[in-house]
């Protein structure tokens, strides 16, 4: 067992599939231990580093190991033990991660699952990786409650059908469409979000009006009231 405390940057990186679920990015370790096996995506810190600060490790976790830049970043805790790794005393700062819907990076030793299956058990991770995903699922619950947060998980462009549907899957459960959109309409008034004057056209059902973030606002916009209220 080495001396040394090992520090290092995990990263849940989450996404919104076609049936509107949370999706989890997995990358195959290459090295030991647990080499072969799928974690969470992460990288070691230390003087040897480039990194700056925290931040930055993570950035670089996402960009060296996917080729992903996530549209939200987020740091969550640090955890440390000597128990958690089994070469010894480790810390890790795990992050939160938003990504687009659609978002795959690159390279054939990542995949995505489904998130309520690393929270149900049905998909063992190594480390406390698990412990680590249930951690940041539930900042994303807590802060969807009063806050914006959600609407990154979709395209620049979205509808207020697709933002309560994003809001549903971060809160796991129903929302009412007059709530929310009564919320849209507040940031709309406040600038935070902008009417583009388009329209989608589902396959079935009216056609949408579509939004857009305005890139002048800042990272998140908190509600007067909880969503769920």
């Amino acid at each position: 067992m080495s001396a040394q405390v090992l520090a290092g940057v995990d990263i849940v990186a989450l996404r919104l599939n076609e049936q509107a679920e949370l999706e989890l990015l997995l990358i195959r370790r290459e090295q030991a231990p647990f080499a072969g096996e799928w974690a969470l995506p992460g990288v070691l810190v230390n003087g040897r580093c480039a990194d700056n600060d925290l931040d930055a490790a993570a950035t670089r976790a996402l960009a060296e190991k996917a080729r992903i830049r996530p549209c939200y970043l987020e740091q969550v805790a640090t955890v440390g033990n000597a128990v958690r790794d089994p070469r010894g005393w480790s810390l890790s700062t795990f992050y939160l991660a938003l990504l687009q819907p659609g978002t795959a990076g690159q390279g054939e030793d990542l995949r995505f699952v489904a998130l309520e299956d690393v929270r149900a058990g049905r998909c063992a991770l190594p480390f406390d990786h698990a412990q680590l995903v249930v951690q940041a699922a539930e900042r994303l619950a807590g802060k969807s409650v009063y806050t914006s947060l959600p609407l990154y998980l979709l395209t620049p462009r979205f509808s207020v059908t697709e933002a309560l549907a994003a809001f549903q899957a971060c809160l796991g459960q129903a929302v009412q469409h007059t709530t929310l959109r009564g919320r849209l309409e507040k940031m709309k008034q406040s600038g935070w979000i902008v009417d583009t004057g388009e329209k989608n056209y589902p396959k079935m059902g009216r056609p949408q009006n579509l939004l857009q973030h305005n890139p002048g606002a800042s990272m998140l916009y908190v509600f007067d009231r909880n969503v769920l209220s």
